[in-house]
């Protein structure tokens, strides 16, 4: 039997969502693949960077980055729920330049993913350089390949449900080796005082650490990259499929708000795993690296903290803190195969190059790519071998695409969302805080940088 296509949105598989606590938790999932996304090079990298030159008195950036943003992934959640739409095809139809067939924030994207091939390149170097530590037999070279292969061998074929299991079962394990990380640590002359994390919440900000709070704050919790793939994990869920087609009746809307209430579930416990992992790699950077006025660049960053926990935890902690960071890194690699794979696709389609509405053509097209991206990354890592910049190329176009995501969810909010749909007050706080915050921290990172 063929299985029903999930983006023909029809009524011949709407459900009322579950009204408990529990029935909605069975049904979480799209957020669990987020999860895998965001904990990646930003929180290795970037997130223990910050700590390791402010110390704790920027912890509240990393707090702040991980809560305000999660109103555009909503607005996007619900776009896809009451269109049925993926994010391309919702893109393609907002008011506005259009070049050809698609509109112009088709394009814009399109053309940012230029530096973001770098920055997934520089995630297979990534975790090529941490499998090499591990096993230094075998060359960095030689795991880039191996790497991506795995991703592309991973992915390929594929059905959501797969990607789902794959990025909850690295979610709880990267989740419990930093945490238990943090937890050994509290036991040495490194513990962290409840002064200290108090210290960090007094939302001062040194100006010798401007430059890598910003960056921090626009490389960890969601970013536009993964609000933009977050439509495609809910579709396929079943979200949309529940709601069905809009009729203009009472019952649609009240089926619509309960699969809404489910997908902000589930972005809300998305939130708490990404920042309680980013929050963990901060407070090991303010804590180990910090007082020694250790600030290493980049993947070094591994290498250093590797070492600081054989000293600080014993022999056997270098292993467990590399087996935390495969994870961390490798869960990146995985979801941005499974992701891109779909958002190009949906892209291509939009732009006349492949029919994405034909579930056989759409299926043969997520194989090509689910290869041929990860064969990519792997090819830009072996020819360019810079890891960190690589990953900082594709950060500054993340920011630009941010602002896309901006436009977009005020689109969806103000000129889409069904009247019958329009939400509370405390979520239009919500959603225009978050826009402050993000154009805020820009501009305030651009005068304290100019002063």
């Amino acid at each position: 039997m063929t299985p029903p296509d999930l983006y023909a949105l029809t009524n011949d598989r709407i459900q009322l969502a579950p009204a408990t606590f529990s029935g909605q938790f069975r049904h979480l999932g799209p957020g669990f693949i987020l999860s895998a996304a965001i904990v990646g090079s930003g929180e290795l990298i970037a997130t223990t960077a910050l700590g390791a030159k402010a110390g704790f008195v920027a912890f509240w950036v990393i707090l702040i980055s991980c809560f305000v943003k999660v109103a555009l992934q909503l607005e996007f959640g619900k776009n896809a729920i009451y269109t049925g739409l993926p994010t391309m095809q919702s893109l393609n139809r907002l008011p506005g330049l259009r070049l050809g067939h698609g509109h112009w924030t088709i394009w814009l994207w399109l053309s940012l993913q230029i530096l973001k091939v770098l920055q997934v390149g520089g995630i297979v170097g990534g975790v090529a350089l941490v499998l090499n530590m591990s096993f230094p037999a075998v060359s960095t070279s030689v795991w880039a390949v191996l790497a991506a292969a795995s991703a592309g061998l991973l992915i390929y074929g594929g059905q959501y449900d797969w990607v789902e299991r794959g990025s909850l079962v690295m979610i709880l394990l990267f989740t419990g080796l930093i945490l238990l990380s943090l937890l050994l640590l509290q036991r040495t002359n490194y513990a962290i005082s409840g002064t200290e994390l108090a210290g960090g919440l007094t939302f001062s900000l040194p100006k010798a650490t401007v430059g890598v709070a910003i960056a921090a704050f626009g490389i960890t919790g969601v970013g536009g990259d993964e609000i933009m793939y977050y439509n495609y994990w809910c579709i396929e869920k079943g979200y949309a499929a529940y709601t069905g087609l809009d009729d203009g009746t009472a019952v649609w809307a009240e089926r619509a708000k309960g699969w809404i209430r489910v997908m902000t579930l589930d972005a809300l416990c998305a939130m708490v795993v990404y920042t309680t992992v980013t929050a963990a790699f901060y407070l090991l950077g303010a804590s180990l690296l910090h007082a020694a006025g250790r600030i290493p660049e980049g993947y070094a960053m591994v290498e250093t903290l590797s070492r600081l926990f054989t000293v600080t935890l014993g022999p056997g902690a270098k292993g467990l803190f590399l087996v935390g960071a495969f994870f961390v890194l490798y869960s990146t690699l995985f979801t941005a195969t499974a992701s891109w794979s779909r958002i190009f696709a949906d892209a291509f389609g939009q732009l006349g190059w492949v029919r994405f509405d034909d579930p056989v053509v759409r299926k043969k097209t997520l194989a090509a790519l689910s290869w041929g991206f990860p064969a990519l990354w792997c090819v830009l890592f072996l020819v360019i071998k810079l890891p960190v910049l690589m990953v900082l190329l594709g950060g500054a176009a993340t920011s630009v695409l941010l602002l896309v995501v901006i436009w977009a969810a005020l689109q969806f909010r103000y000129r889409q969302l069904p009247a019958r749909l329009k939400p509370t007050i405390g979520y239009d706080l919500w959603l225009w805080l978050s826009i402050v915050a993000i154009l805020g921290v820009s501009v305030y990172g651009v005068w304290q940088l100019a002063a």
